[in-house]
């Protein structure tokens, strides 16, 4: 993975990662990846193509389907919960989980036939032939993991590289068991906790909030720092205008590990829907993420942030606006500040 800068755009799906801002990043001296969650097939190799005219410094990150099954009654039971508040948006909420693999076997089948720089995985570990199929297509394959025992596993299984993150990164958590309970750990703490038991080049990622953080990173022996809620008020990126504003708005004052949206834990800034709803929240990936989906659509059309899943990491109030290169250069010590480092 040859960079310039030891920067990573992280894969923010959902729309804040766009083949736009891969370019930028690739651009300024930094990587950047796509982001193959929810997408299909023809999405993902149309996203490809354009980020190719420009660049060969990227990759693209897919989900890995888990084989958990879901306990239907808990399901149910949180589908009645939500009732109320759908029905205020005229919503019915559908009692039956839906189970869906994220159209898994047909984006590998794709990145084995017209093979990336690099792939990283989430949320699963895959067979290790499924590794040596993209690595012998041409790809480097990087796990994404959340302990040292995932780390280990990742290398048994013949992975050539770590993202390692830790539990303060916006979004959803990559931890292999999403049923666990995440306790609070610095990302520099964990990345030393990782590099005890491997060789592996790591990238790190997680509550990056400036240069400083990366450079604490980098002195802990990382290859590179991932940075995704540091992006996501750039002007490249996809990110919604409410939840631009959300990032930098004082009504939300912290953000916490919620289930409330998906049924796996991610972190998000506090809301009214968090506050009302996590304490009834579920295991069930990615079948809670389809039960609310009509719902945080409703929010998001009525304007309401309190409804939303408004993803950020605890950097989130560093974020600034402006061009994406800018924000690389600027961790990278490359500029003092980004143009736009304050919030509006």
């Amino acid at each position: 993975m040859s960079v310039d800068l030891p920067i990573v755009a992280a894969p923010m799906a959902g729309g804040p990662s766009t083949p736009a801002l891969v370019r930028a990043v690739a651009e300024a001296g930094g990587f950047g990846f796509l982001a193959g969650g929810y997408k299909s097939r023809e999405s993902l190799a149309a996203e490809i193509s354009h980020v190719r005219e420009h660049t060969e410094r990227f990759g693209v990150n897919l989900f890995v389907p888990s084989s958990a099954s879901v306990d239907r009654t808990a399901f149910q039971n949180y589908a009645r919960h939500l009732q109320p508040e759908a029905e205020a948006y005229g919503i019915q909420l559908d009692l039956e989980p839906v189970a869906d693999d994220d159209r898994w076997a047909q984006k590998l089948a794709l990145l084995i036939e017209q093979p990336v720089p690099v792939v990283s995985l989430t949320f699963a570990l895959p067979e290790p032939a499924v590794i040596a199929a993209l690595q012998q297509a041409g790809s480097r394959v990087l796990m994404t993991v959340t302990t040292p025992t995932e780390a280990r596993q990742a290398e048994a299984a013949g992975v050539d590289g770590l993202i390692v993150q830790g539990p303060r990164a916006g979004g959803h958590s990559a931890t292999f068991d999403p049923a666990r309970r995440i306790e609070d750990i610095s990302t520099q703490d964990l990345v030393l906790q990782v590099r005890e038991g491997t060789e592996l080049p790591i990238i790190a990622a997680g509550g990056v909030d400036g240069p400083a953080a990366v450079k604490e990173l980098l002195d802990a022996g990382v290859q590179a720092v991932a940075v995704g809620t540091l992006l996501m008020r750039t002007d490249e990126a996809g990110t919604s205008d409410i939840h631009r504003r959300a990032l930098t708005d004082p009504a939300f004052t912290e953000t916490t590990l919620t289930r409330a949206f998906t049924g796996r834990l991610a972190r998000a800034l506090r809301n009214h829907f968090i506050d009302s709803h996590d304490a009834y929240a579920v295991d069930a990936y990615p079948a809670v993420h389809y039960l609310t989906k009509d719902l945080r659509q409703a929010a998001a059309k009525a304007g309401d942030a309190q409804g939303l899943h408004l993803w950020a990491g605890t950097g989130h109030r560093s974020a600034p606006r402006g061009p994406a290169a800018d924000v690389i250069r600027w961790l990278g010590g490359i500029r003092a500040e980004p143009l736009a480092r304050l919030p509006e």
